[in-house]
């Protein structure tokens, strides 16, 4: 990992859910958003989990999601949460702690 990423052991694992509901447009793009930013910056250090609330809806409960897609980083703690379509690459890596927010940004 260069610099600008999050100082984290080697070792590190990273369990990341994402809720979506079912095959929308915004699921279909927020996996895959979200598998190019594992590829890029956790570099085979991940597993993806994919909750479709429409085939299971109690599974939202425990995380309390309220909104779809939702992305959930389990581990490492703290856990995280992000809202959308993924999209913004800044702002998940920010959000995930994977980079650190510049200044002015958002």
């Amino acid at each position: 990992m260069d610099g600008k990423t999050r100082n984290s052991s080697e070792d590190e694992f990273w369990i990341l859910k994402l809720y979506v509901a079912g095959q929308s447009p915004k699921s279909v793009t927020a996996f895959r958003n979200l598998k190019k930013i594992c590829e890029e910056h956790l570099e085979g250090k991940y597993q993806i989990k994919i909750i479709d609330l429409l085939k299971n809806p109690q599974l939202g409960k425990g995380d309390q999601i309220l909104a779809i897609p939702t992305l959930i980083r389990q581990l490492p703690e703290p856990v995280k949460k992000i809202i959308g379509d993924l999209s913004n690459t800044e702002r998940v890596l920010v959000g995930l702690d994977l980079q650190p927010a510049k200044k002015g940004s958002f």
